[in-house]
């Protein structure tokens, strides 16, 4: 057998190589076939195929706790996009405030034909405005369906079980009206029939 670290020829049983240190038990195991047989599912290549669901499962993420994640997602969305809104309103806003009045002054200095056109490119502020206010509506009345919490946290807590009991206690037995039923039909079978007299 040759050593798979430095390529020296070793006896079978030596368990290490002396040259490199080398473990030679799970050389040998491989040799022979007794190291098992190779599990694909545990490799990296096998989790590039799973499904996400079969990820989270792996993960232990539960249905509950997924479901929740989703709703937190939902209100970060609709706020980042009602802070985007805000933004780019406020942006195309600016924009048109400084184009109108910086080249209202070119077209005053420059005059001639291309003043009319100069003064009208501030109107090209209203396009990111108008986004804005696009993405404003959208976070506010739009992306509200999905983002409201789940009925269940409105819910009372279920008490404890060792509060169920302590609650719950009675001094008599569950079986004792059932009990007392029977002997009451017991000793009207069994009773023996007084005679009237005459």
């Amino acid at each position: 057998m040759f050593c798979p670290g430095c390529g020296i020829q070793i006896t079978d049983d030596t368990k290490f190589c002396k040259t490199c240190g080398a473990n030679l038990r799970g050389v040998r195991d491989a040799l022979t076939g007794r190291g098992g047989q190779f599990d694909w599912s545990k490799t990296w290549v096998a989790e590039m195929f799973l499904t996400e669901e079969e990820k989270e499962r792996r993960q232990g993420v539960t249905p509950e706790e997924k479901r929740i994640n989703e709703i937190r997602a939902g209100q970060e969305k609709r706020k980042n996009e009602i802070k985007a809104g805000v933004i780019t309103t406020l942006a195309g806003l600016g924009a048109m405030i400084f184009l109108r009045f910086f080249l209202e002054a070119v077209a005053n200095q420059e005059g001639g034909g291309d003043a009319e056109i100069i003064r009208r490119v501030w109107l090209a502020g209203i396009v990111p405005f108008l986004i804005g206010i696009g993405l404003l509506f959208n976070g506010i009345f739009l992306s509200k369906r999905g983002v409201t919490p789940p009925p269940y946290h409105n819910q009372i807590p279920a008490k404890p079980t060792n509060q169920l009991a302590e609650s719950s206690r009675t001094d008599f037995s569950v079986v004792e009206h059932t009990t007392a039923h029977l002997l009451e039909k017991r000793e009207a079978v069994y009773a023996p029939r007084r005679e009237e007299e005459p």
